[in-house]
Order: structure tokens, then C-alpha cells, then sequence
């Protein structure tokens, strides 16, 4: 398995089921992987969660559709969506373009962050979970 094709940013968080968090400022900005863009092939839609929605950690909260497939994504951390990025609304190949800049999904304000954030990954403990999962 070749995970050189693959991009695992340092600074960021991730989950399993392969979104990815960057904590700024006491907001959480969520996205989905370069490993999952990759395995979608060409996003053609979004949907994104609503503005002052009340989230949990690992729920289902959007879903992006694919020319193979529709997937969930689960929010890597409980709190309240304060904002969706509405260009992809008319633009979803800015996920494929640039899954870790103008491809993220929304920012939530996390209110467990404290005793959350130990159940996501490191940059390093998501390419071997990426690994595992090609064997």
C-alpha cells in the first residue's frame, strides 16, 4: 500500500470513520480526509448540517454523494454547528480539490472538548489505521 499518495496533515485531529478536526480559537473546523476523498472518487454533492444544530460526538450530522456512492459524515466532536461553508453547496468538487483548506464542512463550538478529544486520532494513529484497513 502506497500511503505516500495520501496527505495526514500534523496539526489535525481524526476519527475513524475518517473526518478530520482543526481547533482554532475555541472552534472545531471539520472536514473529510484526503484518504476518503480519494476512496469517493468525484463528490458531486453535499449536505450539510444546520446552523445552531446541537451535535454529539460520532453522530451522523452530513452526507456527500459521490459518482459511486452517498456517505455519511459523523462529527468528530460534540457541540453546536455555528457555521457550514456554503460554497460547496455550488461547489462540492472543492472537496476533491482541497479536502484540508476550502473543502471543509462546518465549525462547530465543542462543549466536551476536554473529554472528547482523547477519543480522536493523531496524524500518526490515522495512517496506520489507514494502513490496517488496506491489508
Amino acid at each position: 500500500m502506497n500511503m505516500s499518495k495520501y496527505s495526514f496533515p500534523e496539526h489535525l485531529k481524526y476519527t475513524k470513520q475518517h473526518e478530520w478536526t482543526y481547533l482554532k480559537e475555541g472552534v472545531a473546523i471539520v472536514g473529510i480526509t484526503d484518504y476518503a476523498v480519494k476512496s469517493l472518487h468525484d463528490i458531486v454533492y453535499v449536505s450539510l448540517p444546520e446552523v445552531k444544530l446541537q451535535v454529539n460526538q460520532f453522530q451522523a450530522v452530513a452526507t456527500v454523494e459521490s459518482i459511486k456512492s452517498v456517505s455519511e459524515i459523523y462529527c468528530p466532536l460534540s457541540g453546536i454547528i455555528i457555521e457550514v461553508n456554503k460554497t460547496l453547496e455550488t461547489n462540492p468538487e472543492k472537496i476533491n480539490e482541497s479536502p484540508y483548506d476550502e473543502g471543509w464542512l462546518f465549525k462547530i463550538k465543542p462543549t466536551n472538548l476536554s473529554s472528547e478529544i482523547k477519543n480522536l486520532l493523531s496524524a500518526e494513529e490515522y495512517r496506520r489505521y489507514v494502513e490496517s484497513l488496506k491489508k
